[in-house]
């Protein structure tokens, strides 16, 4: 009985060591007031925001924060606040997980079966078992394909991030633009209305046209609190698009240089448009990760018609003799050879290929149809500046009668009233072209703008360095 606990011993030695590296339970618990004053406390401002910001562009950025915001300063706050890129980092790190799932490699198993029905009986088997027919590199290769998913998901989301800033700051910064348009409107009906006063006092006209340049004053003012509000309106959707509370906007000023002048439609070939679309977008590589996973898992599915075999020494102590056995076992593709799985795997393939060739359509009629929205766009806006440039001539004329003496001050009102509303236009048709180039930025996943920078790819520290 002794001999049997001497062997016994080293043996559960060995099992309790393997159980020293066991991983340990950490709670995280979430406080919901904790969260909600750590996203009420962001502003753009933030310490961490100035390293994250002075990497990417790769020089110092003083004063911080800086006096004027543009989009891709903007754009980096959004890649550096915004929770959706947490999400996406979060399913990295499940991935990367996923990685080591499919690598580990089987334990051992060790059986002990104690003697009956005399206790000077022992048997003790040691089984390792092996994987055969590569199983391993085809578990390990579906997980890498995943995990390179995961990665164009997470730079995917990074660029909707950055279009979600653009159009936001977009809507801002023509949104300014009418309100002061407005504004200056306003004081022109004003000084339109107290010269009708006069001619009114002096019995030259009915008081009907005063009250008409009234009434058109009262809607320059009622325009001008709807542009307040929507100025209010757009900074918040600016401040939600980046992933701050308005309040953290608070004295930051925003500007678009060049705004007013996009890129001419003769700069975009279709063909490189429709190249740009097919090849560059993230959603197109990510879904020919997603197909080289299939694929993996078609390949793992055909290896598991190969059984895997367990080979185990065993040891059997029986009335003070000792017995060494070596044994082998596996199991027998009777009744399937693992058709249903691999049926299913093959559907699976096809249906990633499906979903690759849908999309990469799908993008190159969104990329057609946004060039195209974009050039009308380009015509209309053109005609709107055509226009206001021959009011502007007007004005002009205008002035030098006035300063002749063969005209009236109320005609250079009225010009400048046409001029006003001309540029709104003018405005309007410059925000369609923006959002047709917005469009047009999307289906191809790129900046276009002379200038525009978005060095954004799956390796990018940019994405992951931020936690």
């Amino acid at each position: 009985m002794d001999a049997i606990w001497k062997r016994l011993v080293p043996l559960a030695g060995i099992l309790s060591l393997a159980g020293c590296a066991a991983q340990r339970y950490k709670a995280a618990p979430i406080v919901a007031s904790a969260t909600a004053s750590r996203l009420e406390s962001r502003n753009l401002a933030d310490s961490g925001l100035q390293l994250f910001v002075e990497q990417d562009l790769g020089r110092p950025v003083s004063p911080w924060p800086p006096a004027t915001w543009d989009l891709q300063t903007l754009s980096l706050a959004g890649l550096y606040f915004n929770p959706a890129l947490d999400s996406a980092r979060a399913r990295i790190a499940g991935t990367e997980a996923a990685i080591r799932t499919a690598g580990a490699r089987p334990n051992p198993t060790v059986s002990i079966a104690p003697g009956v029905p005399t206790p000077y009986l022992l048997t003790f088997d040691f089984s390792i078992p092996i994987e055969t027919a590569g199983k391993r590199g085809y578990r390990m290769r579906a997980a890498w394909s995943f995990d390179q998913a995961s990665r164009f998901d997470l730079a995917d989301s990074a660029w909707t991030v950055r279009s979600g800033v653009r159009a936001a700051l977009l809507n801002y910064i023509i949104a300014s633009q009418t309100l002061g348009l407005f504004r200056a409107e306003e004081k022109v009906r004003q000084d339109q209305v107290n010269i009708l006063e006069r001619i009114f006092s002096a019995g030259e006209i009915t008081r009907q046209n005063v009250d008409l340049a009234r009434i058109e004053f009262s809607k320059s003012h009622l325009a001008i609190s709807a542009s307040e509000g929507q100025v209010a309106e757009t900074r918040a959707a600016l401040a939600a698009a980046i992933g701050i509370p308005v309040a953290g906007l608070r004295g930051a000023e925003f500007a678009w240089p060049g705004v007013d002048n996009p890129p001419n439609a003769e700069s975009f070939s279709p063909e490189t448009i429709q190249r740009d679309a097919v090849v560059n977008r993230l959603d197109i590589r990510r879904a020919l990760a997603q197909y080289a996973a299939a694929e993996a898992g078609l390949q793992l599915e055909i290896a598991k018609q190969y059984p895997d075999i367990n080979i185990g020494p065993g040891y059997t102590y029986e009335e003070r003799h000792s017995f060494f056995t070596v044994g082998v076992s596996s199991t027998i593709p009777l009744f399937n050879r693992n058709q249903g799985p691999i049926a299913e795997a093959e559907a699976r393939r096809k249906e990633a290929a499906t979903a690759l060739v849908e999309r990469q359509a799908q993008v190159i009629a969104r990329s057609e149809r946004a060039l195209a929205i974009y050039t009308a766009t380009l015509k209309e806006l053109s005609e709107a500046e055509s226009l206001r440039k021959l009011q502007e001539n007007q004005l002009q004329i205008t002035q030098q009668a006035i300063r002749s003496g063969t005209d009236i001050r109320l005609n250079l009102d009225s010009v400048q009233i046409q001029i006003s509303i001309l540029e709104r236009a003018r405005v309007d048709a410059l925000v369609r072209a923006r959002r047709a180039l917005g469009e047009l930025e999307d289906a191809v996943q790129k900046p276009l703008d002379p200038g525009g920078v978005f060095n954004i790819t799956p390796e990018s520290p940019a994405l992951h360095g931020h936690q």
